[in-house]
């Protein structure tokens, strides 16, 4: 039962992220809006990690089925793909390089903040002792 429970808030966040992104008027993922309604409902503590922890870890650790339908889209298409090999290949690996470029900055920067914030406090605790 817990199982069912755990789906149906995941597909209803789904479905409300589907239902937002058809009233907006620009294209824009569903997928997307639903990550940032997940995301707020767990900042307002409106549903906890216990709610959805079992399937999303299900749904991780099985990602990689995810993407074979647009492997197979892309397969489907290959005679349009390949007039346009080499600059999609380049696309790919640029996007990529400067994907993981902007993380490992991000997450340097996010640990120095956090180290800087750490200290900060440690030295107002002294301060106060």
């Amino acid at each position: 039962m817990k199982l069912i429970l755990q789906i149906s808030i995941i597909f209803a966040i789904c479905l409300l992220g589907e239902g937002i992104s058809m009233i907006l008027p620009i294209p824009f993922p569903s997928s997307v809006i639903s990550m940032i309604i997940l995301f707020i409902f767990l900042l307002l503590k409106w549903l906890k990690v216990d709610h959805i922890k079992e399937k999303t870890e299900f749904l991780l650790q099985n990602m990689a089925f995810f993407f074979i339908p647009a492997g197979v889209k892309m397969m489907e298409n290959f005679d349009v793909l390949k007039t346009t090999f080499v600059p999609f290949l380049l696309i790919c690996l640029v996007s990529t390089v400067v994907t993981f470029v902007v993380t490992a900055y991000t997450v340097e920067a996010t640990t120095k903040l956090q180290e800087k914030r750490r200290n900060e406090v440690i030295k107002h605790e002294h301060v106060n002792e």
